[in-house]
């Protein structure tokens, strides 16, 4: 190889890196949680393909939003990022994303999803204008207010399961809303837990917000929220008898979620971390990242694929006129 080869070489190297570096600056990782916009149609009973598009392009304006938030945040908190043990390995915290660049892709992203949002539907511009200004007021000043903290997380899951709708045209229920509400406080609560956890684990300065919560506080919250999780969603699917889904099959699916949220409050078991390798990430349980147990989890993917499947035979059922 002669030189003009390895020149090209380092350059094509050093342009991959870069690249990728940015596009994890971005955290893909994260874009899981934007598969709630999914959750309308299948809670209507409404699949088609138009709703299927409608679905599809809220989920593609909430990663753009979501990603330009996530670069913002990056950006305020670097200097408390290169002190975390594990955001210290964020591109923007380790250096390998500048900030400018990291501001102006921030701005392309959330300018292209507010503009996009608004020309498609006044609904989904309102919903998407909303997570933004819930994403404003989080990362000035609710991210520090103990239990507010953990609201405005899950209200974030509940405009994402807002903009399904509002991108396909469906009328949400208050059971829909409810039962999302009550499954956001749980993740919102486990994530709060796994960072107490690690925190008390590598004895460093935690987050203003840690000093207001203790574990005991934490699972006594989760046992509310857990409590009415399953029995919104246990009353939803008993059918029209209580105005909830068309069909009182959908109890079949009911399994599906007791395990699940289950399966999910073992993962920060203090038994089951300890089972854990040797990783900064575990050792206050994988909870901190709900989009990494998503992918990785098996008992997990096995219950969420398990609920879609269950959910649309009973739909394919009831169209075929086999069950009421």
């Amino acid at each position: 190889m002669d030189s003009r080869q390895m020149t090209h070489a380092k350059k094509s190297v050093g342009f991959s890196t870069t690249t990728l570096a940015h596009v994890t600056a971005l955290r893909p990782r994260q874009w899981t949680k934007n598969l709630v916009v999914f959750a309308a149609p299948l809670f209507a009973f409404n699949i088609s393909l138009q709703t299927l598009v409608g679905s599809l392009l809220a989920l593609i304006l909430f990663c753009g939003a979501s990603s330009g938030f996530y670069l913002i945040n990056d950006i305020a908190d670097v200097e408390s990022d290169r002190q975390h043990p594990v955001k210290c390995r964020r591109p923007i915290a380790a250096g390998l994303v500048s900030i400018p660049a990291a501001f102006t892709m921030a701005l392309v992203l959330l300018g292209g999803a507010l503009a996009v949002s608004w020309l498609h539907s006044p609904a989904l511009g309102a919903t998407i204008s909303a997570y933004a200004i819930l994403q404003v007021a989080y990362n000035l000043r609710l991210k520090r207010v103990v239990i507010l903290d953990i609201g405005a997380i899950a209200a974030g899951f509940v405009l994402r399961a807002y903009a399904g709708a509002a991108a396909t045209n469906i009328v949400l229920s208050p059971w829909f809303v409810l039962c999302t509400g009550m499954l956001a406080l749980f993740l919102a609560i486990e994530k709060r837990k796994a960072e107490l956890r690690l925190v008390q684990s590598k004895g460093t300065k935690p987050r203003a917000v840690l000093k207001r919560y203790s574990l005991s506080l934490l699972s006594r919250m989760e046992n509310v929220v857990t409590t009415g999780t399953v029995l919104s969603y246990a009353l939803w699917s008993s059918g029209p008898v209580v105005r909830g889904a068309s069909t009182s099959w959908m109890l079949l699916t009911l399994p599906f979620v007791i395990y699940g949220i289950f399966s999910y409050q073992l993962l920060s078991d203090p038994q089951e971390i300890a089972s854990y390798e040797d990783s900064d990430i575990e050792k206050g349980g994988r909870s901190e990242r709900p989009e990494e147990v998503l992918l990785k989890d098996k008992s997990i993917l096995f219950t969420v694929f398990g609920w879609v499947i269950t959910c649309f035979a009973i739909l394919w059922l009831k169209q075929q006129g086999i069950i009421e």
